[in-house]
């Protein structure tokens, strides 16, 4: 099974870019950030000609994850739990089954939380703690999960272009990668870093200064998995050609091969 997880800077603007490369990788589940869309004005005919399954929590002009599998969605869940005033569309969750038992799988985007100075990067480490909760909660069951997403965080130095010039930065300050470490510590798998330990390596090239032309990236696009899905873990890749495609996200998709097959 081949999970995808891809920011791509809003579906009006990279519906045809999505639309090419779901013809040409065919991934099993892709998860969708920054679809920046209602969930009536997302393009789900497009979709569900190839053979998707769409589901989305979109939300006007910013923000918006969505799911998209080749089998049905058994269960599906919006919204990361922790907050009910919280109305940013940055979680939408998918349950299905697989020859090897039940699949839980998460498209989050998470908060940017720039400026630091400013509220918003106090709703960036919230949200991160609400989701250590539910990872802690989910963890229990002993089910196999999938956090796939744009986190918004650099894990390490490794993953960066200059340290220098990033750092202090809402995705790469302490406060942040103590969190990421939390949650990564409860028992979870990064998977690119279990596949490929080789220095920058990146999933995102800003569109300013010749930032891709220079490979001047950084890799905030992760997938995380339980024990349970971490067993099952055969591959990840980025694949960075779609960054060279006319009207491109500023990321690129990030995919991972899981050892089963949906039922």
């Amino acid at each position: 099974m081949r999970i995808a997880t891809w920011n791509i800077n809003g579906i009006k603007a990279r519906g045809i870019n999505l639309v090419r490369w779901l013809e040409e990788e065919k991934p099993d589940i892709a998860c969708l950030q920054e679809i920046k869309s209602v969930d009536e004005a997302f393009p789900r005919a497009d979709l569900e000609a190839l053979g998707y399954n769409v589901e989305t929590h979109g939300q006007k002009g910013f923000n918006g994850v969505a799911l998209l599998s080749k089998t049905p969605f058994e269960e599906v869940n919006r919204r990361l739990p922790g907050n009910e005033e919280d109305e940013q569309a940055r979680f939408i969750e998918g349950v299905l089954s697989t020859d090897k038992g039940p699949l839980r799988i998460v498209s989050l985007y998470l908060p940017n939380g720039n400026p630091v100075d400013s509220d918003k990067y106090p709703y960036k480490l919230g949200w991160m703690r609400r989701l250590i909760d539910w990872s802690k909660q989910r963890l229990e069951l002993e089910e196999a999960f999938v956090l796939s997403g744009d986190y918004n965080v650099i894990p390490t130095v490794d993953d960066v272009h200059d340290h220098d010039a990033w750092w202090g930065d809402a995705l790469y300050r302490q406060e942040t990668l103590d969190l990421f470490r939390e949650l990564k510590m409860l028992g979870l798998t990064e998977a690119y870093r279990a596949c490929d330990d080789t220095a920058h390596l990146y999933s995102f090239w800003d569109y300013q200064a010749g930032a891709w032309q220079k490979n001047k990236g950084i890799r905030i696009d992760h997938h995380l998995l339980s024990p349970e899905a971490a067993d099952w873990l055969a591959a990840c890749e980025i694949q960075k050609d779609t960054r060279d495609w006319e009207k491109p996200s500023d990321h690129v998709p990030v995919v991972l091969s899981l050892d089963c097959q949906a039922a």
